[in-house]
C-alpha cells in the first residue's frame, strides 16, 4: 500500500511538470514588463508583440556584448540561450506592437 502511494503521488507531480515549467517563463517575461511595459510612455521601447525572432537576437546581442547597453547586457547574461528564446517567445505572445 505504501508503495502504491508513493506512485500515484509520482504520477500525480509528473502530470503536473509541463504546468510548472511554464510558469517560469511566464514569470521572467513578465519582470521584462516592468520596464518595457505597453502602458509605460517613456523611452524603453514596448516588447510585447514584437517578433520572437527580432526580441532573441536583440537579447543575444546584449548578452554577447555586440550590443550596446546599459543594463540590458548585465540582465541578458544571466539567462541561457533557451531561457532567451523561451522569453523572447513569451514577449511576442503579448499583445500588438503599438
Amino acid at each position: 500500500m505504501r508503495s502504491l502511494a508513493a506512485f500515484m503521488a509520482l504520477v500525480v507531480m509528473a502530470a503536473a511538470l509541463p504546468a510548472r515549467a511554464e510558469a517560469p517563463v511566464r514569470l521572467m517575461a513578465e519582470t521584462c514588463l516592468a520596464c518595457h511595459s505597453p502602458e509605460l510612455h517613456s523611452t524603453i521601447p514596448t516588447l510585447a508583440g514584437r517578433p520572437a525572432g527580432d526580441l532573441l537576437r536583440l537579447l543575444l546581442a546584449f548578452r554577447d556584448g555586440s550590443r550596446a547597453a546599459t543594463i540590458m547586457d548585465r540582465i541578458a547574461k544571466g539567462y541561457s540561450r533557451e531561457e532567451l528564446g523561451a522569453i523572447a517567445g513569451e514577449l511576442a505572445g503579448k499583445g500588438e506592437r503599438p
